[in-house]
């Protein structure tokens, strides 16, 4: 299975391009990084810069490979993986975001159509601790920094809501999200720790097996 993560320049599949792929193979821990620029009629959002600690400059720089180059290259690299099942903090963007890409350029895709996601294991699971899903203001509060404090780590990553910083923090990037992401599932499902950078970061009780 792969672990999945992008930054994008903007929420919208279509006026926004994605800049950077992260990932990790939870078969092998082999990790994936790759960047590009984006297509000259996709614009970049205020809060994109302000989540990445990026310029509407480097997002692009003409000297890096186009996103079409960049979507070859990585559907080349899933298709050598045992299996091509994507998991995500939340497959409806990321995955959705790679998917109008490929159509756009016309590539293949080489990763199953089904993925897993680690918002609904987690509600599921704090269900079964608490006897109710957690919400807040009408919908479901867990993002991915919600996630990694509930699998007993520590979130250091910025975060903005609505174009509001309500958390200051390390700038987002592709692959450690994806590492911190596979980090959460592997506690989730397994009980157990994955990366040896966040054994200072003990599990839960309720998570272990």
């Amino acid at each position: 299975m792969i672990v999945v993560d992008i930054e994008t320049s903007g929420v919208d599949f279509i006026k926004n391009g994605i800049w950077q792929i992260g990932t990790i193979d939870l078969d092998t821990l082999e990790e994936y990084l790759d960047e590009c620029k984006i297509d000259d009629e996709e614009i970049v959002s205020e809060e994109s810069l302000k989540v990445t600690g990026k310029t509407e400059e480097e997002l692009r720089d003409s000297n890096k490979k186009t996103q079409k180059e960049m979507l070859e290259k990585f559907m080349e690299w899933v298709e050598k993986r045992k299996i091509k099942n994507f998991i995500c903090q939340c497959p409806q963007f990321d995955v959705s975001f790679i998917r109008v890409k490929c159509s756009k350029y016309g590539i293949k895709e080489t990763f199953h159509h089904r993925a897993f996601d680690t918002h609904s294991i987690v509600q599921t699971k704090f269900s079964e601790i608490n006897n109710s899903l957690s919400i807040k203001d009408n919908k479901s509060n867990f993002n991915l920094n919600e996630v990694i404090g509930f699998c007993g780590l520590n979130p250091e990553r910025v975060e903005f809501t609505e174009g509001k910083l309500t958390k200051e923090g390390k700038p987002h990037n592709a692959l450690e999200d994806a590492k911190l992401t596979a980090e959460c599932f592997s506690r989730l499902i397994y009980g157990k720790n994955l990366f040896p950078e966040y054994d200072e970061f003990k599990i839960p009780e309720n998570l272990k097996k």
